[in-house]
C-alpha cells in the first residue's frame, strides 16, 4: 500500500514538472532593468535597417522579433509605454530594454540612467 502511494506521488510529481515546461512564456511578463539610447546614435542605422530617432517609442532587445510591441512599466512609478523593438541590444546582462529617449522619459527620469521594469509582448508582428 505504501509503495502505492509514493508511487502515485511520483507520478503526480512527474506529471506537474512536465506541465511547467510546456506552459507559454512568450507572453509571460519579465522584470528587468532598461536604459536609454545616447543622442549620438540618432541618424544611425539600427539592426531592423530602419534609421534610430531618439523622438520614437522604441527599444532594442536580444530576441524579440523587430517589430514586436512591448508594454513597458516602471516598477518605481507605475507608469508605462508602449514600444516597438527595432534593434538588437542591450549587450549588458543585468538589461533586457535599452530604450529611445523619448519611451525612456514617458515612463522615468532621464537623470536616473537606468530603471527597474517589467515587459510584456503586446503584439508580435507577422512577417
Amino acid at each position: 500500500m505504501m509503495k502505492r502511494f509514493i508511487l502515485v506521488i511520483i507520478m503526480m510529481i512527474s506529471a506537474l514538472g512536465v506541465y511547467s515546461f510546456t506552459e507559454n512564456t512568450a507572453d509571460a511578463k519579465k522584470t528587468s532593468y532598461a536604459s536609454y539610447y545616447h543622442d549620438k546614435f540618432n541618424g544611425k542605422k539600427t539592426a531592423s535597417g530602419e534609421v534610430f530617432d531618439n523622438s520614437k517609442l522604441t527599444a532594442a532587445n536580444r530576441t524579440l522579433p523587430f517589430g514586436t510591441l512591448v508594454k513597458v512599466t516602471n516598477l518605481n512609478n507605475g507608469e508605462e509605454v508602449i514600444v516597438k523593438i527595432n534593434d538588437r541590444g542591450p549587450y549588458h546582462s543585468s538589461r533586457a530594454l535599452d530604450l529611445s529617449k523619448a519611451a525612456f522619459d514617458e515612463i522615468g527620469n532621464l537623470a536616473s540612467g537606468r530603471i527597474p521594469i517589467e515587459y510584456e509582448v503586446v503584439e508580435v508582428e507577422e512577417e
